[in-house]
């Protein structure tokens, strides 16, 4: 069984998606100002400012700001002297790209260890480096993932930043996104990213904006054939009666076992419930970042381990063809189902949205490595599918 990792057990949508400012350990300036409006000086900030009636300036990511207050301020109209004054604060806590939180640091056993607050919490050594929010910003998701709220699609309006950013968290501390330097932090976050946009897209050929823009269209299979009920695992994982374990999710989960194995690993009813990841966004987030850093099964590695140069090959490994790099992600994830098949379609897919994402965050494609990393074409897979399972996450 896989390590088990913590969630909230809320499950409201609205809730998760909106973290409330006072769970948020941020920087906050007190000002003799009569102002009581958000303001944002810098259009793709992940932050607003907001002075309470006890005139102080509170620091606080745009997602938190009110659900009623629909209008996005650019500038707000003051004097002089308090705009200059407002851009410097700008600058200081949210520096284009630096770091916006200075961590807590100490030592221990001759190791550095970190905490910066709610995006990397917890003493860690990873929390020592940057963290995702300092190099992947809102505009930035918004541009991987361009169409996936348009009136075509098929989850309109589940899918935001915020969400991805709170799951996130949760495992930036053990490594995700925040192991290595600026760069190979920021082709592990392309590299999940890609694999979520492939399984996740309404995309073709001609479709506007081109296949690639469509990532996150959908939460849900639409037509599921079957209840994804298999009673071998009656046990362990019983079937709710009347229930499907269609996919669902970032990284589409199937069948009741991987609906209880991921539910027991987030402390979530999702056997019971396999409803909640298509009606939290966050959830659904959590639910394949923990795939992503967890092995599937004992003795393998991770697609976090394989992706990061964490998993060393052994002999075996090196016989198989199954080396470090993005290609064996897709074999850690789908096995037999992707990988050791030649130049296949769904492999191309995965490949062509991660090259995708590479370039439209500024990394560029060719750091992506040789065709022999880039690909599993040729790897003998990790795991076998049994022959009732069709799912990505078996």
């Amino acid at each position: 069984m896989q390590a088990k990792s913590s969630i909230s057990s809320h499950h409201s949508s609205t809730h998760e998606n909106h973290l409330s400012p006072n769970k948020l350990e941020i920087h906050f300036l007190c000002l003799s100002l009569q102002l009581n409006h958000p303001l944002l000086l810098h259009q793709d900030s992940p932050y607003f400012f907001f002075i309470n009636p006890t005139k102080c300036l509170f620091f606080y990511p745009k997602e938190n700001q009110q659900q009623q207050e629909k209008t996005q301020y650019s500038v707000i109209t003051m004097e002089a002297k308090w705009l200059l004054f407002f851009t410097m604060a700008a600058l200081m806590a949210v520096a284009n790209g630096q770091e916006s939180v200075k961590p807590l640091v100490k030592i221990v056993k001759a190791k550095k260890l970190c905490d910066k607050g709610w995006e990397c919490k917890g003493w860690s050594q990873f929390c020592c480096n940057q963290t995702i929010s300092d190099y992947f910003q809102t505009y930035q998701f918004e541009n991987l993932f361009a169409k996936r709220n348009t009136p075509v699609a098929h989850a309109v309006g589940f899918w935001d930043y915020h969400s991805f950013i709170t799951a996130a968290a949760q495992y930036q501390p053990h490594g995700f996104g925040t192991t290595g330097g600026k760069l190979q932090s920021m082709k592990e976050v392309a590299a999940f990213l890609g694999h979520v946009g492939s399984k996740t897209s309404c995309g073709y050929g001609v479709a506007t904006g081109g296949p690639l823009a469509w990532g996150l269209c959908y939460n849900k299979e639409m037509s599921p054939s079957k209840l994804y009920c298999d009673d071998y695992y009656k046990y362990t994982y019983p079937c709710t009666p009347g229930v499907s374990y269609h996919g669902r999710g970032a990284l589409p989960i199937y069948w009741n076992y991987n609906y209880g194995e991921t539910g027991d690993a987030l402390k979530v009813d999702l056997l019971n419930h396999p409803e909640y990841i298509e009606n939290n966004a966050t959830l659904a987030f959590q639910a394949a970042l923990w795939r992503w850093m967890t092995p599937v099964k004992k003795h393998q590695p991770s697609a976090h381990d394989v992706f990061v140069g964490s998993w060393k090959p052994t002999k075996n490994d090196t016989l198989a063809k199954r080396v470090p790099g993005f290609g064996a992600t897709m074999n850690v994830l789908y096995g037999d189902q992707v990988c050791g098949r030649g130049d296949v379609d769904t492999m191309n897919n995965i490949i062509s949205h991660y090259l995708y994402y590479l370039d439209l965050m500024g990394v560029g494609r060719e750091e992506a490595g040789p065709h022999e990393v880039l690909t599993c074409e040729e790897q003998k897979p990790f795991t076998v599918s049994p022959s009732s399972a069709s799912s990505s996450s078996s």
